[in-house]
């Protein structure tokens, strides 16, 4: 056989693999199961870090007030240094819909060694302890909850005996590229952590989704959360880590009650999101970086590029080879383009978004070798290694 030929068997084997030995990730089932109420429904405290979200706010902010709760639920907004009045819409929003209590609180600028959301989540917790909560909902300021999302999600955990459960928020797809990009962001994760994986009893894969985690406040504090991951971009993988290694159950699926509400209507958008957190998910390792660009192009760049060779040169094995491999690819993507309600003529190019997101990956690691690091909302942060410890 010829080397175009190989490379298309070899991406084959890999799919062949990836369909039947990497947790079904491909499978869109991991949904919150159904409970029963709980005997005895414990109090929850709500806790919603927002920087700038006065866009987002008059969404998502009624949607958490108007939770049907049989139990008892406090929101604890911080408002993380806000320049367009997110604090004093909160407050506004608070009395206009009425609903759970709120409290608004402002802690100043992060400390060195802090990032701005982990140091809103650390005094939001604080503050909500005070109360005395079972558990704490982390939610994110562009999250939209249905009337019984924390109902439900409390129910799982109770009768589950998870101490931390986390739905994936449905992202908004609107715009052409959310449509070619988003469903794939999901995807992607969930092949780096397959879900059925990490609900497993005993697993070592953790994960979680950061703009809905249900955690129970036992877990927080024998996690040291989040003061234990406080440099953490990627804080909702790093939270569940946490949680996993201090000996607490851990859960995560696709949500069918919660939904994000912040656009990404241009590229450029959606290359900002996946930019600033991409190196740091590969522990900002060139070997890794390495690894990762030859792996996206063997694994979903050249089933299309052999068998467009194939076809081209004659050579029957490599067009055979690389027309499944991309047939399998693409069957595996269907699943998650249901999910988001989306035409399912998109699934052949998934390799054109692989693509984009490799070029995301590489574009985030150069970023990071300039000294700019994790970028979001008008803070760079230093490299992890720089960070002073305390």
């Amino acid at each position: 056989m010829s080397a175009v030929a190989w490379i298309a068997v070899g991406s084959l084997v890999v799919w062949v693999w990836l369909l039947l030995g990497q947790g079904f990730f491909w499978r869109t089932d991991q949904r919150l199961p159904s409970r029963a109420a709980p005997a005895h429904w414990p109090s929850v405290a709500i806790v919603v870090p927002a920087r700038d979200e006065a866009d987002m706010l008059p969404v998502s902010l009624p949607s958490l007030l108007a939770q049907d709760y049989p139990g008892t639920a406090e929101i604890f907004l911080v408002d993380d240094c806000s320049k367009d009045g997110t604090g004093d819409l909160a407050r506004e929003l608070s009395v206009r819909c009425a609903g759970l209590p709120v409290t608004v609180v402002s802690p100043g600028e992060p400390e060195p060694g802090w990032t701005g959301k982990l140091w809103a989540v650390r005094h939001g917790i604080a503050l909500a302890r005070s109360r005395d909560p079972e558990y704490l909902l982390l939610t994110d300021a562009d999250i939209a909850h249905e009337p019984d999302s924390l109902r439900e999600l409390v129910a799982a955990a109770v009768s589950g005996g998870f101490d931390l459960v986390s739905q994936m928020a449905r992202l908004r797809v609107e715009s052409v590229w959310e449509r070619l990009v988003v469903p794939a962001f999901v995807y992607f994760f969930s092949q780096l952590y397959p879900f059925r994986w990490v609900n497993r009893a005993g697993t070592r894969t953790a994960a979680a989704a950061g703009g809905c985690v249900l955690l129970r406040t036992e877990a927080a504090v024998r996690a040291r959360v989040p003061e234990s991951i406080r440099q953490a971009v990627i804080d909702d993988v790093s939270l569940a880590r946490a949680v996993q290694r201090s000996g607490g159950r851990i859960w995560l699926g696709l949500a069918d009650r919660v939904d994000s509400v912040r656009p990404y209507p241009r590229l450029a958008d959606l290359w900002r999101m996946v930019s600033r957190s991409a190196y740091a998910q590969l522990r900002h390792n060139p070997l890794v970086l390495l690894g990762t660009v030859l792996g996206l192009g063997i694994v979903y760049l050249a089933p299309p590029a052999t068998l467009a060779a194939g076809l081209q040169g004659g050579d029957h094995a490599a067009a055979w080879a690389g027309g499944t491999a991309w047939a399998v690819m693409a069957g595996t993507y269907m699943p998650m383009l249901g999910y988001y309600r989306q035409s399912l003529w998109l699934a052949p190019l998934l390799p054109f978004t692989a693509l984009l997101y490799l070029l995301m990956t590489v574009d985030s690691a150069v970023q990071h070798y300039r000294g700019r690091g994790a970028a979001w909302k008008g803070r760079t942060y230093a490299r992890p290694e720089a960070a002073p410890d305390q």
